[in-house]
């Protein structure tokens, strides 16, 4: 005698798991809502506003000339023009060198603090310091500092006999790139190490015990559980520190005013639209600032490869 099996209930259950899926997905677009329309009002629809205003040629005072749509024609004059090419390599230049600097000696800090001795307590809170003093007051306090009058790193260089007459830091030109990018290291280095330093704080610590019983060095743990580990936390870091030097405006402008060998891509920018009154020409410049932003971060995010994994 046959007996007649039962259908499995797991169909079911998978389509009830499906149902509570989507309403737990319907219930997240909902709380994400407000946030999408913060991000909405406050960065999409600025820049789609700068974009369109790129592609026609409105002026400051729009009743000298009515605004008309000119397509292409203002980046093809950015094309040609010299002077924002001059700047944008001063930036990639500065952008490079800061960077460079910053992660490394942001994560030779980051490690030297994660580990434990007496008073790292107090060395977090006091390397933070330069980070915390405001980008201008930082930049007025290091143009003072390195005045060739009275700066104090030129007196303090000629009683320790390294330089033998006061030197103009920030007027010559072979110096004026290297004294900013001082100035921009010493003040974020620190921020960048705080990133790292959180990046080093997750990783379990069971993994570096386990690669000691196995007899891995020091620097075989840096190299194959520290920096693989600390990825994401790298591309992130890096990500914000590049963002924000390749739009860099205050410690420029503090330092140099609108020099013409000085001009950063924000500066340039800005003297466009507040000095002449080009918006429209100000508006694609400030395009261009956001796609080669654009190029640094897709170039980050392919290298280092970072997943949800």
């Amino acid at each position: 005698m046959s007996t007649v099996a039962t259908p499995a209930p797991a169909p079911r259950r998978r389509r009830r798991r499906t149902g509570l899926q989507r309403r737990q997905t319907r219930i997240g677009w909902l709380l994400l809502l407000p946030a999408l329309a913060a991000v909405g009002f406050v960065a999409i629809y600025p820049l789609g506003k700068t974009v369109y205003e790129s592609f026609t040629n409105q002026e400051f005072l729009q009743g000298l000339e009515p605004t008309k749509w000119v397509g292409l024609d203002n980046y093809r004059t950015l094309w040609h023009d010299t002077v924002f090419r001059d700047a944008a390599w001063l930036t990639i230049k500065f952008t490079l060198i800061t960077v460079s600097f910053e992660f490394v000696l942001g994560l030779i800090i980051a490690l030297v603090v994660n580990s434990n001795f007496k008073g790292r307590g107090p060395m977090r809170a006091v390397m933070l310091v330069p980070w915390a003093i405001p980008t201008v007051v930082a930049a007025k306090m290091w143009q003072w500092m390195l005045d060739d009058v009275f700066g104090v790193v030129n007196d303090l260089g000629m009683k320790l006999h390294i330089l033998s007459h006061p030197y103009a830091w920030i007027s010559d030109p072979a110096t004026a790139l290297g004294s900013v990018c001082a100035v921009d290291i010493w003040k974020t280095t620190p921020f960048v190490a705080l990133l790292l330093l959180a990046g080093l704080q997750v990783i379990p610590r069971d993994l570096y015990e386990a690669a000691s019983v196995d007899g891995a060095s020091q620097l075989q743990q840096f190299w194959r559980i520290t920096l693989p580990l600390l990825r994401p936390a790298i591309a992130v870091t890096l990500i914000f520190r590049t963002l924000d030097a390749l739009r860099v405006f205050d410690v420029f402008s503090v330092f140099f005013g609108n020099r013409p060998d000085t001009q950063t891509m924000a500066i340039y920018a800005q003297s466009t639209i507040v000095g002449d009154g080009h918006v429209g020409y100000g508006a694609a410049i400030s395009v261009a600032i956001f796609l080669i932003i654009s190029v640094f971060v897709v170039i980050y995010m392919t290298f280092m490869r970072v997943t949800e994994e």
